[in-house]
């Protein structure tokens, strides 16, 4: 699995944070404008730490995460395999 090392405070474009997301450049924006990945403006540019889109992924895998293991325990309690 490769490593890549970046400075704490770097700062990522809309479509930088979309491509370490895997999803596309509208829903990151659209995730900004909702208050859920914290950004700042440069001129008309938004600008999103590394560290805060690490952390965004780790909410959402932790989240998934959770949701499926819900899932798993309601298949097992309903005797579903």
């Amino acid at each position: 699995q490769p490593v890549a090392l970046f400075p704490q405070e770097l700062e990522l474009t809309t479509q930088d944070a979309a491509q370490i997301l895997n999803v596309s450049r509208p829903f990151v924006v659209k995730e900004m404008e909702a208050g859920r990945l914290p950004h700042r403006k440069v001129g008309r540019h938004r600008r999103i730490r590394l560290e805060d889109v690490v952390a965004y992924q780790q909410a959402t895998r932790s989240t998934s995460q959770r949701a499926l293991q819900a899932l798993a325990d309601q298949a097992q309690e309903l005797d579903l395999g």
